[in-house]
């Protein structure tokens, strides 16, 4: 390989570093926790407040280090407590026996996506 085609794989390896991080950074901005039940909003709450929600007495969602983590819940899997923590725009976490949906939502997500626009 000759002198220019190192530095041409150098910059090509340094833009595409540049736009991993950038999208890294873009997907981490989660702001707010919505929490539904049975499809109706039960609460908004935001990442940055350490807090613990009470959810009908079913379920118990913890709120610390802008990550959201179920902690507690009487359902008889307890899929939704060893569910990872979340904190990126648009995961989730799912009870289904309860019918409970966290998901973070990021504070500048629009109402509509590209397409439906």
């Amino acid at each position: 390989m000759r002198k220019n085609d190192w530095i041409l794989a150098g910059c090509i390896l340094l833009a595409a570093a540049a736009l991993m991080v950038f999208c890294l950074q873009r997907s981490r901005q989660g702001g707010t926790v919505v929490v539904s039940v049975n499809g109706e909003i039960y609460g908004s709450y935001s990442l940055s407040d350490d807090r613990t929600v009470q959810i009908n007495n079913s379920n118990r969602l913890i709120i610390e280090n802008k990550t959201a983590k179920m902690e507690w819940a009487d359902c008889p899997d307890q899929v939704c407590v060893r569910h990872r923590e979340i904190s990126r725009d648009g995961e989730s976490i799912i009870c289904l026996p309860n019918q409970v949906v966290v998901t973070v939502q990021s504070e500048e997500s629009p109402e509509l996506d590209g397409i439906a626009q």
